[in-house]
């Protein structure tokens, strides 16, 4: 019986690997898999029918028609959306907006692609290839000359990692305070005692922060000696296809602040899911590493030891990690439910619905734009995603 059982074990491999040769809707390997081209020479591949949704695509059409009417029921502002499994687009719904071209602001996903970018600045520092080596675990001031006097003493202790997890004490979006306004006002030194005084010690609690961001992007600038949109373009961006992006600028009094981007920017649909597709698959593209691994790696958990809840959308401080939030790891606050969402899946939502998600045990990638602002369902489109991934059942050839 062990042999017959052995046989058959080795039997169903060799028809696994057989079929992950010969088939050429299969996911390939890491070398050689499929990346889409940029929107203008042809763009994502997508498949139509549910023949195909179902054979390539490994996703029920059925769920995804029900999807497709829950996304355009969920509210009426203007969208794009599109779901993507093994490399092909099996649903793209639009209202309003071109999933193509739109380039509408992303809002607070706007803070992922931050910290994304940071991490490749991190590491072709350490490379040697930037003007300033930088650590996620350095001082984050030591960056940041523009800050200089620093308007609270314990901003010293901020590390570059807390601006990434908010923890960092910053301004919280908690406290009230636009997210908006000159460096001045951002650096603390505008005489408002919201962003010139931390909400707490670093470390010590966990306060979600636009301004934190804000201060990564000039962070970036100072490692890598270009102005943090420069740098996505080079180094995230045009590597991944994208074509079509816009930043937001502040301002400041000059000589010592001037004119710099934020973290802010605008991207179509298509083109945030070329990131989430990027991280997918451990930061590779076409062959190249685009974003160091070892970052992507560590945003599969928190990124800090603060338990509790956020201090202003009261959620479970444990689903922050490196600019990204893990789902899975909501606990029910705020009707925020982690039902039916993988361990695995890490996502960014941004006010008004946007959102962009990558869950790499499902080899999915989901991402909506709306430019808007407002509250939205944002892990019920994720959890209705992954609940309308096929689960394959065994064939009769399978082994016991």
């Amino acid at each position: 019986m062990k042999s017959a059982h052995r046989i058959g074990n080795i039997r169903w491999l060799w028809l696994c690997t057989f079929v992950m040769l010969t088939d050429p809707l299969a996911p390939k390997a890491s070398e050689d898999r499929y990346v889409p081209p940029p929107e203008s020479a042809g763009g994502w591949r997508k498949l139509d029918g549910p023949d195909q949704i179902r054979s390539a695509g490994g996703m029920n059409p059925d769920r995804l028609e029900a999807l497709r009417d829950w996304l355009l029921k969920s509210d009426d502002r203007p969208f794009a959306a599109v779901v993507i499994r093994h490399g092909w687009i099996v649903l793209e719904v639009e209202r309003g907006n071109s999933a193509r071209t739109d380039t509408r602001r992303v809002a607070s996903v706007s803070k992922a692609i931050c910290a994304t970018v940071l991490a490749i600045a991190a590491e072709q520092s350490q490379q040697g290839l930037t003007p300033r080596r930088m650590r996620f675990d350095d001082p984050a001031f030591t960056f940041l000359p523009w800050a200089e006097p620093l308007s609270d003493p314990r901003k010293a202790r901020i590390t570059v990692r807390q601006l990434l997890n908010h923890t960092s004490g910053l301004c919280p979006e908690a406290t009230g305070a636009p997210n908006d306004g000159t460096w001045e006002y951002i650096l603390g030194h505008s005489g408002d005692a919201r962003t010139a005084n931390l909400a707490f010690d670093p470390g010590t609690g966990c306060g979600y922060s636009t301004h934190a961001l804000a201060h990564a992007a000039l962070v970036c600038e100072t490692v890598t000696g270009k102005p943090y949109d420069a740098f996505a373009i080079e180094a995230l961006f045009k590597p991944l296809g994208i074509e079509r992006w816009w930043f937001q600028y502040f301002e400041g009094d000059k000589p010592k602040y001037g004119r710099h981007p934020s973290h802010g920017l605008g991207l179509s649909a298509r083109d945030l899911a070329r990131i989430g597709y990027c991280l997918l698959h451990e930061g590779q593209w076409g062959g190249t590493t685009v974003v160091p691994r070892w970052f992507v790696a560590e945003t599969a958990a928190p990124t800090h030891n603060v338990q509790g809840l956020e201090i202003r959308f009261r959620i479970n401080a444990q689903i922050f990690t490196h600019g990204w939030e893990l789902p899975a790891r909501l606990t029910g606050e705020g009707g925020r439910s982690s039902a039916g969402i993988p361990a695995d899946a890490r996502s960014k939502a941004g006010s008004g619905g946007q959102l962009l998600a990558f869950v790499p045990s499902l080899d999915l990638v989901i991402a909506r734009q709306t430019g808007g602002s407002g509250n939205w369902e944002y892990e019920e489109y994720l959890r209705r995603a992954c609940a309308a991934v096929e689960r394959t059942a065994c064939p009769p050839t399978c082994p016991p």
